[in-house]
């Protein structure tokens, strides 16, 4: 993560150099590791499917990263306990009205 704009906007630069501006939807410790779901920063109103980004911190030469996660079942486990989580968090927000 080279900068970070607010509580939910940061910037990561790929291997290749290239920046992308995200929004953090959710930060999660999930099997004593800590994952990112991130969603492009600036997207089309009329987009109604949301493509979410899950990455995990990893530390390399002392310093923590994002990484992509390359076992399929560990980024299928961390997606789907973190769909929960966010909408449990809906459905709960949803009770309160």
């Amino acid at each position: 993560m080279s900068e970070q704009f607010g509580d939910d906007i940061i910037t990561i630069t790929d291997e290749d150099g290239v920046e992308y501006v995200l929004e953090v939807l959710a930060v999660m410790e999930i099997d004593g590791s800590e994952y990112y779901a991130l969603v492009p920063a600036e997207t089309d109103d009329s987009q109604e499917d949301l493509e979410v980004t899950i990455l995990k911190v990893v530390e390399e030469a002392g310093e923590e990263i994002l990484c992509a996660i390359e076992d399929e079942a560990e980024l299928e486990h961390v997606y789907d306990v973190m769909m929960q989580e966010l909408y449990s968090d809906e459905d709960t927000d949803e009770d309160a009205e």
